[in-house]
């Protein structure tokens, strides 16, 4: 047990960001009252660790910028709450795969110079579960990668965390790419390609594995940048996809945010960017080539899990299975005990999800 509750951070994960990142994203924000203290400090905390950036970039010019990526990634693809942090666990035992750690998350900036100082001092702070469902937290277990990218560059989804009013904003720009910029794409393809090569260099994989539910949205630009990337979307209960998707964001966004937003805002926005998300995988997903994608129910994942990813890797081509199976086996048996949240679908939910998501819950075959 870290030594601080997550709901009761006096900072936001901001600190790790670079002062030029920070700078944009809150340029011309308002920051509500209530939380002017926790960004001044967030501000004073960043202004100071930002100082610390030029030695990694220059290590990273030195060692890895040159380097061309040996494989193309593989992407585990899904609304958020759909089950892709179990599925990347249970892929991550494969010790080919590189990723994003949870520290990198809050501190990419400090990955190649000072990691061992800062990444001791995350480790006895932050708490050992996370706080919506249980999962293990550490500092080196893979995390999704949208968090770190908000610390490298203004144009991510994930600001929405701290600046919540300006959700659907984000949703359209940085989610779906709709109204990005050529200039600002241009900085998201430089920086992801960045933050991948510095990843396998930090857990010394040969292929990057990507859980990043943002992600589902970018599979045109995704296959633009890796031809031949390999696509896992995992499809869940929309009515369980809904409880869980709100319980995560209202718990996780209070540490986070820096202005408010009321419950019944938060889950219009849920309501909405699940159907954008949904519309705009399903127009993209032409563009992965034949062989390179498989959709796949997280209840058919999470009953059997290890055939189903051997089923996975024998259909995408994804080498090394044999090797991984003995870890990934006991992974997997690990988790026998794991107690999931369980939800109660009220008539309220039941409607919303109906009036809302009908399509979803018509293609994949979904009932209560």
């Amino acid at each position: 047990m870290g030594l601080l509750e997550f709901n009761k951070l006096p900072i936001n994960t901001l600190v790790g960001a670079d002062w030029k990142t920070f700078k944009a994203i809150t340029a011309g924000r308002e920051i509500d009252p209530a939380y002017r203290g926790k960004y001044r400090l967030t501000k004073a905390v960043c202004r100071l660790l930002s100082t610390l950036a030029p030695l990694q970039e220059k290590r990273y010019r030195k060692l890895l910028a040159d380097k061309p990526l040996e494989h193309d990634p593989v992407f585990i693809l899904g609304h958020w709450r759909s089950g892709t942090t179990f599925m990347h666990n249970v892929f991550s035992c494969d010790k080919h795969f590189g990723y994003n750690t949870t520290y990198q998350t809050v501190f990419p900036h400090l990955m190649m110079w000072g990691q061992p100082f800062f990444k001791k001092n995350m480790s006895w702070l932050m708490p050992d579960k996370r706080p919506t469902d249980n999962m293990e937290l550490a500092v080196d277990l893979p995390q999704e990668e949208e968090f770190a990218l908000a610390n490298m560059m203004p144009y991510t989804y994930y600001n929405f965390w701290f600046l919540p009013k300006y959700q659907q904003e984000y949703a359209d720009k940085y989610l779906l790419f709709n109204d990005i910029s050529d200039e600002e794409l241009k900085v998201f393809e430089d920086i992801f390609t960045k933050l991948i090569k510095i990843s396998l260099w930090n857990t010394g994989g040969t292929q990057f594995l990507s859980k990043n539910p943002p992600h589902t949205g970018r599979v045109k630009e995704l296959v633009k940048m890796f031809p031949n990337a390999k696509f896992i979307y995992l499809m869940r209960n929309p009515y369980t996809v809904f409880e869980s998707t709100r319980n995560f964001f209202t718990n996780t966004i209070q540490p986070l945010k820096l202005e408010d937003i009321s419950p019944e805002a938060l889950e219009q926005n849920i309501l909405s960017v699940y159907t954008k998300l949904y519309h705009k995988y399903e127009a993209d997903k032409q563009f992965i080539p034949e062989g390179n994608l498989m959709e796949v129910k997280f209840e058919d994942f999470e009953a059997d899990a290890m055939a189903m990813t051997e089923h996975i890797y024998k259909s995408l081509s994804i080498p090394g299975f044999e090797e991984a199976s003995p870890a990934i086996n006991r992974y997997i048996g690990g988790k026998k005990g794991y107690k999931k949240n369980k939800y109660k679908y009220d008539d309220r939910t039941v409607r919303l999800v109906e009036e809302n998501w009908k399509f979803a819950l018509e293609q994949w075959g979904y009932s209560i």
